[in-house]
């Protein structure tokens, strides 16, 4: 009983949490099968680095505030052709990530811009990279609500710290002329220093649009884009597509969705 009140403190003290639950388990086997000293070690701390991993994994998961979890191999490639998967494959290294670079995803509402965001995030997370998602909208009334009560560097360093920032739906609504100055605060922020993902239904030619001033657009694109991947999808949306296999949905003459 001392022993294993001894092996118990020492995995404590040690801020193992695997290896008690695994440790008779283990004695056993190597018993039966004559496993080594050796062997029987490295097996348990094998057990306690896989129960750490998946520790980082989930607090790190939290910590993004993904609005889903889906990932590259559940990305239907035959649906939206404009994807070439390899390039995908090839963004999934997280080479763009260890140079600081950006991915921007263009396409219209639907067709997986944001799954594939989140897929690169997981990505990201699973090889141990700190990722934040966040929508444009809810960057900037962040950003401006910061600014009002004096605390805008403190939420800058929020949003600069993880090493991949995913901003999602940039274009669906305009921004007013402090909202964009203080995303183009944060952009120059990260700028060379952190990678981003960003994902827009508006090619780069209607943000001053979006900005409501193109030479500040042209300002945060010089940026966004001087190290960057842009991925263009043209295709239909997945929602539609759903809603069509459903029978919930038909064309009008046109060619233009009609609810029933």
């Amino acid at each position: 009983m001392m022993l294993e009140q001894r092996i118990q403190h020492a995995c404590e003290e040690l801020g193992w949490s695997r290896v008690p639950e695994v440790l008779y388990q283990h004695a056993e086997q190597a018993s039966k099968e004559n496993i080594s000293y050796l062997e029987f070690l490295d097996n348990l701390l094998q057990e306690e680095l896989r129960a750490k991993y998946e520790r980082i994994i989930l607090t790190r998961t939290r910590f993004a505030r993904l609005p889903f979890q889906k990932t590259l191999e559940e990305f239907d490639f035959t649906f939206q052709p404009s994807v070439d998967e390899r390039r995908m494959r090839d963004l999934a290294t997280m080479h763009f990530l260890g140079h600081q670079e950006n991915v921007i995803f263009l396409g219209p509402p639907g067709v997986g811009k944001t799954h594939l965001a989140v897929a690169l995030g997981l990505e990201a997370i699973r090889q141990r990279y700190s990722v934040y998602f966040t929508t444009a909208n809810e960057l900037v009334e962040s950003l401006e609500e910061a600014h009002e009560k004096g605390t805008i560097r403190r939420k800058l360093r929020q949003y600069t710290k993880p090493a991949l920032l995913i901003v999602d739906e940039i274009g669906y609504r305009k921004m007013n002329n402090a909202a964009a100055h203080l995303f183009f605060q944060l952009v120059a922020e990260r700028y060379e220093k952190g990678a981003m993902i960003l994902t827009s239904n508006k090619s780069y030619s209607e943000w001053g649009d979006i900005f409501g001033d193109n030479v500040l657009a042209t300002a945060i694109l010089d940026r966004i884009l001087h190290h960057s991947t842009t991925v263009n999808i043209r295709g239909e949306s997945y929602r539609i597509q759903e809603k069509k296999k459903a029978g919930f949905l038909r064309l009008d003459e046109d060619g233009k969705p009609m609810t029933l």
